[in-house]
């Protein structure tokens, strides 16, 4: 069985969790996954600020981060769960982005959830055509689950 696990460490609460729970087990099914977990971490601006510059040696603010815990499928806890690592969301930043790109903190923050779990499973956007595979399976995802744009 598939599990996210939530951590908010942000000052309100997020009302939007169960919707990205659900968009994030539907694209955990799609990519074949089984007894698989990861974590999300809901920050502020000084938090990733200091996770940004700290671990990428980028002195800003960032929406997201991911720290993936394996690359071969090694990480096993003790009940034979597969253990991807931690997404972390800044919400400030995303609730910007929401605003700068013209809709929803739900979509956006699904988006967000999406991109750091393809982040997680190795996709990367450094090329041209890194991006469009990572892209197009993020936008499939929201879509399929009704969160466009």
């Amino acid at each position: 069985m598939n599990k996210i696990n939530f951590n908010n460490l942000y000052n309100e609460d997020i009302k939007e969790v169960e919707v990205i729970n659900k968009v994030l087990l539907h694209a955990m099914d799609k990519e074949g996954l089984t007894d698989t977990c990861f974590d999300i971490i809901f920050v502020d601006n000084d938090y990733i600020h200091n996770l940004n510059k700290n671990y990428r040696n980028i002195d800003r603010v960032t929406d997201v981060i991911t720290f993936a815990l394996d690359d071969d499928n090694t990480v096993i806890n003790d009940s034979g769960i597969h253990i991807l690592g931690d997404i972390y969301i800044c919400i400030p930043r995303c609730k910007e982005q929401a605003k700068e790109y013209g809709h929803s903190f739900l979509r956006e923050i699904c988006f967000l959830s999406v991109h750091g779990f393809y982040h997680l499973l190795g996709y990367d956007h450094q090329t041209k055509e890194e991006e469009a595979i990572m892209f197009s399976k993020q936008e499939e995802v929201l879509k399929e689950y009704g969160i466009e744009r």
